[in-house]
């Protein structure tokens, strides 16, 4: 529920500084899919729940990580792909477990 949280307020920040909308909507959708993710896992759907995790912070590392590719910048994109990536592989793990 953390990381769909931050992910929320980070989307929002960057719309309330810079104006940007996709940030915001990026922000929104993934925080919320995340927290979803969340719900999930706390619920009966433990192997959908990590599954919907997984691809939702890989995708966070793809998109936060060209970004900071490209403008150099740790802040935020760095931090977001870095924090994406090991919330990605930590998901993977706990699908597999869950798996069967």
């Amino acid at each position: 529920f953390g990381f769909g949280a931050i992910t929320i307020v980070g989307g929002v920040l960057g719309y309330v500084r810079k104006g940007s909308k996709p940030s915001l909507g990026a922000g929104v959708v993934c925080g919320g899919l995340l927290i979803a993710s969340g719900v999930m896992i706390s619920g009966d759907s433990q192997y959908s729940g990590h599954s919907l995790a997984a691809g939702t912070s890989a995708l966070m590392t793809l998109g936060m990580g060209q970004r900071f590719l490209k403008t150099g910048k740790f802040m935020p994109a760095g931090m977001v792909s870095v924090l994406a990536a090991l919330s990605s592989g930590y998901h993977v793990k706990k699908a597999l477990e869950w798996k069967d």
